[in-house]
């Protein structure tokens, strides 16, 4: 399995880091597209890899920084040919879709999308192999961190969320968990992460890897003292996510 951070940054634009995108390929030859929000689709291009590319796009929630490049992504896919695409979020998926091509009537009748609203209650087989499985984050809007299973590898992507019992579920004996940390330690926050706040969490998970994302720009200057106070909590690898990163599980 190989995952590609396209996006490890938020709503403010900061240098380095644009909105939050995640590709993953379970097999190298399928690619599922966790967040697209805005640079995202740049980033997808810089990485190498077509819009075309995209098997399955898996939406956490739909704040801006993480829908932003959706439609974008759909038109460029349009532009070059393809015209179906299999789209995966929580309840309100569907409804978002059908008012932003309210808003964009030209784009109307164009696209065959396959839209599945996912819950905690439902695994999707995905074909090839791979399970997609969700549980509840603490967000100030529903969101959903997801447990991405295919050839012998898991994946745990928090997205924009509060640490908390639920997504921890989900990292049973996955190799990494991709996990936010907006904010440096002792900042005062709700409906996000700091390196206090997500410290106890870890202390009972097995999973190999931790990669920080959904970086604020509060946190620049502050890197290193996060991951130094999460190594002293957390027995495996933690490591601090960047636009264009690729890693192999």
């Amino acid at each position: 399995m190989k995952l590609h951070f396209l996006g490890t940054g938020v709503g403010i634009p900061q240098a380095g880091r644009v909105q939050s995108g995640l590709l993953v390929e379970p097999d190298y030859s399928r690619h599922f597209l966790f967040d697209c929000g805005a640079g995202v689709l740049q980033r997808l291009f810089e990485s190498g890899h077509s819009p075309l590319d995209i098997d399955a796009i898996v939406i956490s929630h739909l704040h801006l920084d993480h829908v932003a490049d959706v439609l974008p992504l759909l038109k460029s896919r349009w532009l070059c040919g393809k015209t179906t695409c299999r789209i995966i979020g929580p309840e309100g998926t569907q409804e978002w879709f059908d008012k932003m091509f309210d808003v964009y009537p030209y784009l109307q009748g164009h696209f065959d999308l396959a839209i599945t609203e996912i819950n905690p209650d439902i695994e999707l087989d995905l074909g090839w192999n791979c399970k997609l499985s969700c549980a509840p984050g603490i967000h100030s809007i529903p969101s959903l961190g997801y447990r991405l299973e295919g050839e012998g590898n898991s994946l745990v992507y928090s997205a924009d969320t509060e640490p908390c019992e639920s997504i921890m579920e989900l990292t049973r004996e996955a190799d990494v968990l991709v996990h936010e940390c907006s904010f440096p330690l002792n900042f005062e926050v709700t409906n996000h992460t700091t390196p206090d706040m997500l410290a106890p969490f870890l202390k009972n998970i097995d999973v190999e890897k931790l990669y920080l994302t959904h970086l604020y720009p509060h946190m620049q200057g502050h890197e290193e003292e996060a991951l130094e106070f999460l190594r002293k909590e957390f027995t495996g690898e933690v490591e601090i996510a960047t636009d264009l990163l690729e890693i192999e599980i």
